[in-house]
């Protein structure tokens, strides 16, 4: 009797591990015990303080410290971002394009413009809503601050080289600001100074976030 094709739905592996799926499986839970409070230079900002999750790739992260859950190499990057009301990244720019998705009920705001110290437009995104921004164009985004609880954001980037360029481009108010505090970026997108207290700030924006949902 001729056997008829399976249904590899109906499969059980026989071995435990994830063979060959290994180093390619984020988990959510773990991933939450690997935050990073200080990923940029204007993380320490006043309604810019966030946590950073590096996923795939290093997402442009400026702090060398950055552990992504899966270092395995991708054409993209995918991160995650955490913040209250009020919070987002500081106004910015790349040369590759960059992706967000609110995941929580939560409105973000979004906001852009042609040239460093300027403002042209902006939209509101909800949940599941998504919005691409093109290399070069500045942008910024925040939680909006009459929401309530913590937010998350979803991120998918182009693969640029680790600390091989400038990366991201801070608008100049935001770079002085982030000087005043005592942080700064080299040439080659790397932070290269901080605080005495560096480590005590990015307790207390830990601490104030949370590593839990």
């Amino acid at each position: 009797m001729v056997r008829g094709p399976v249904d590899p739905r109906e499969q059980r592996p026989e071995r435990q591990d994830l063979g060959a799926m290994a180093g390619r499986v984020s988990r959510f839970r773990e991933m939450l015990g690997r935050p990073s409070p200080m990923m940029f230079i204007d993380s320490p900002l006043p309604h810019h303080q966030r946590l950073n999750y590096a996923v795939i790739g290093d997402t442009a992260s400026e702090n060398p410290s950055f552990a992504p859950m899966i270092t395995l190499p991708h054409r993209f990057q995918i991160g995650m971002v955490k913040a209250e009301p009020g919070n987002g990244p500081a106004y910015h720019t790349h040369d590759y394009v960059e992706c967000f998705m609110p995941l929580t009920e939560h409105r973000w705001r979004f906001y852009w413009g042609e040239h460093e110290d300027r403002v042209d437009g902006e939209t509101v995104l909800e949940k599941w809503d998504f919005i691409s921004l093109p290399p070069r164009l500045w942008r910024g985004f925040e939680v909006l601050p009459d929401e309530t609880g913590t937010a998350w954001l979803s991120a998918v980037l182009d693969p640029p080289d680790a600390f091989a360029f400038k990366d991201p481009y801070w608008s100049p108010y935001v770079v002085r600001a982030a000087a005043d505090m005592g942080y700064e970026a080299d040439d080659a997108g790397k932070m290269v100074r901080t605080p005495d207290d560096h480590q005590e700030r990015e307790q207390q924006v830990l601490e104030r976030i949370g590593s839990r949902e």
